[in-house]
């Protein structure tokens, strides 16, 4: 320690020593063997210190050295500046340990995310592009549907007009047939008055009015205004429009003519021939009724069938509709989550960098330094056992 140190110091002094060798002898001798001993200590212990500062350019090494080389400091300050410089040596060797755990786990760490946010986002890739061809997909049924609802009600109202343009010509065909028929069995009725009157059937009267019926009653019969002409075709009360003779049959001609049975064979061959006229007529009507008949059946089925559609391709275009929608969504959703695993994985990027600045070089120079710092403290534990006694021969 100091005190030794010092004692030893001035017991050592030329002239201390000159006095004891003529006192003590021996005593003499004795203290210039331990400083001779002192001196082999520090020598050997500088040598240890050097040694480690060849291979480290620490200050502390170069405290150390100078506090052996001077003398002056006692052996316990410079134990003490070993046990200082050993404990920062293993303090900074748990530091690097630690620092080297966290940056090894942080880099798995990272790593993990980064490689997690690479899946996502290619993941998200194939979302997005899957959905982008199911929104392709879906306008293009949604187009298809559109327009061949379009095209149902366009077929529809075609056919109706059809219907309406087939109704109305079935319609005057019946009236125009019935005008015939009915015109036709005039003639007959006329022909028989003048050759078969037994077949005649005589107009009816006309009903009388109240005042009229009095007036008769009252022997006013002259006074009752005619009945007016029936109007239609040659007034013969037929409405419909359509091209006949004018001409009617004759009277019958005088007894003292000859010819009469002749002419009413003649009648009975144009009654037969207007009945086979009337015979043409009532088929050409039922033809006409058949088809007509046909015909409405057919479009009500039409329309009906028509209605079903319309009502499925309706449902389904609001299901595709409602589709297209929901995976429209699902796009902004997926390309708004893509953007911030983007941003996620940019700054997983700079983050991973971060840490090659800071962890790189001491990964990288690891096991050098704990190697130097093992070599450091081992030197100084040598030269702490070398000043507190021990012997390490070269």
């Amino acid at each position: 320690d100091m005190g030794l140190a010092e004692t030893i110091k001035f017991l050592n002094d030329d002239d201390a020593l000159e006095l004891f060798k003529k006192v003590l002898p021996s005593a003499s001798s004795a203290f210039m063997q331990v400083a001779r001993k002192q001196s082999a200590v520090r020598v050997r212990a500088l040598e240890m210190i050097r040694g480690a500062r060849a291979a480290s350019k620490r200050p502390e090494l170069d405290f150390i050295a100078l506090a052996l080389h001077g003398k002056r400091a006692g052996f316990a300050k410079v134990v003490k500046m070993i046990d200082t410089m050993a404990a920062n040596l293993k303090g900074e060797q748990e530091d690097d340990d630690q620092k080297r755990k966290t940056c090894n786990k942080d880099f798995d760490t990272a790593d993990d995310k980064k490689k997690a946010l690479e899946n996502s986002i290619s993941d998200l890739d194939n979302s997005i592009a899957s959905t982008e061809e199911a929104i392709s997909n879906l306008e293009k049924e949604v187009a298809a549907l559109q327009d061949g609802l379009k095209a149902l009600d366009d077929s529809v109202a075609e056919a109706t007009e059809q219907r309406k343009a087939e109704h109305v010509e079935f319609t005057e065909l019946m009236a125009a047939d019935s005008a015939a028929k009915e015109l036709l069995n005039y003639a007959k009725n006329r022909l028989h008055k003048f050759y078969n009157q037994r077949m005649h059937k005589a107009a009816p009267k006309r009903e009388l009015g109240r005042d009229e019926r009095i007036m008769t009653g009252l022997g006013g019969e002259e006074l009752v205004a005619p009945a007016p002409p029936p109007g239609g075709i040659a007034n013969t009360g037929i409405s419909e429009f359509v091209q006949v003779s004018s001409d009617v049959a004759p009277p019958p001609p005088p007894e003292t003519f000859g010819a009469y049975e002749k002419k009413s064979a003649e009648n009975t061959g144009v009654i037969a021939m207007m009945d086979l006229l009337i015979k043409d007529l009532d088929k050409e009507m039922q033809e006409a009724k058949v088809e007509e008949d046909t015909a409405q059946r057919e479009f009500e089925q039409m329309v009906f069938d028509s209605k079903a559609k319309k009502a499925q391709d309706t449902k389904t275009l609001t299901e595709k509709k409602s589709a297209k929608a929901g995976a429209d969504a699902q796009l902004e959703s997926s390309t708004e989550e893509k953007a911030s695993a983007q941003n996620n994985l940019k700054a997983t990027h700079e983050y991973i960098a971060s840490l090659h600045d800071d962890c790189d070089w001491l990964l990288s120079n690891y096991d050098t330094r704990k190697e130097a710092r093992t070599s450091e403290i081992d030197a100084l534990g040598k030269a702490k056992d070398v000043l507190n006694g021990a012997s390490y021969e070269a």
